[in-house]
């Protein structure tokens, strides 16, 4: 690895989470601007026996995708910020036990990952293949994100709306694919830093940065 690039490996819970990747890509070049960023996904699903505990899930994907800086994803779902936050640390600290783990950022949307996806209309029609679509969607206020209970619901159907597509045809449409395509398409990413999650993340990446002086 070159010293001027920063590698960095996101775990997370399904597959559709990935869309947390340009996220990710955003807040280390925000915050070390002068490393080009490596970014990977850890795809466990190929291996033989993918592990189930939080803490070997951790250690695998650190030993598939070697990195500098490890970004952990674990919706909040019903559990708190906190909580998560807490489970996430404990099972690093597992991981660390028989592994070499690098610095460790926990990922946790309040209450899923969608939540963070909710901020721009426009990117949610261009993800829906439809730029120009003349329906009105209803987005949910920003102050309220975070206590909107099923937010995937919320954004497929949004999604959904957008395509506008007969009844019939909306099922054959893949909504998981344009979940993943709707950060591509945000035009200023810092709109997140409205969420009290989204900060909580992007104090993490500043400590962890400024501890390694990355930022030099």
């Amino acid at each position: 690895m070159a010293v001027n690039e920063l590698q960095c490996t996101l775990l997370t819970d399904g597959a559709s989470d990935e869309a947390l990747m340009p996220i990710i890509r955003w807040l280390l070049r925000e915050h070390v601007p002068h490393r080009a960023v490596q970014a990977n996904w850890a795809d466990l699903r190929h291996l033989r026996k993918p592990p189930r505990r939080l803490h070997e899930r951790i250690q695998a994907a650190v030993a598939l995708y070697s990195c500098d800086i490890v970004f952990v994803h674990r919706d909040a779902e019903t559990a708190s910020l906190e909580d998560r936050q807490t489970e996430i640390t404990n099972a690093v600290n597992l991981a660390c036990g028989t592994a070499v783990i690098p610095p460790a950022v926990a990922v946790v949307p309040v209450r899923m990952m969608e939540t963070w996806l909710l901020l721009d209309e426009e990117a949610i029609r261009q993800a829906a293949g439809n730029p120009n679509g003349a329906v009105v969607l209803k987005l949910p206020r920003r102050q309220d994100l975070e206590n909107i209970p099923d937010p995937k619901t919320v954004l497929h159907r949004l999604i959904l709306d957008a395509r506008e597509l007969p009844t019939r045809r909306k099922e054959c449409f893949d909504v998981n694919w344009a979940v993943r395509q709707i950060p591509k398409h945000i035009g200023d990413l810092s709109a997140l830093r409205c969420l009290p999650a989204c900060s909580s993340l992007e104090e993490r990446v500043v400590e962890i940065a400024r501890e390694h002086r990355w930022q030099e």
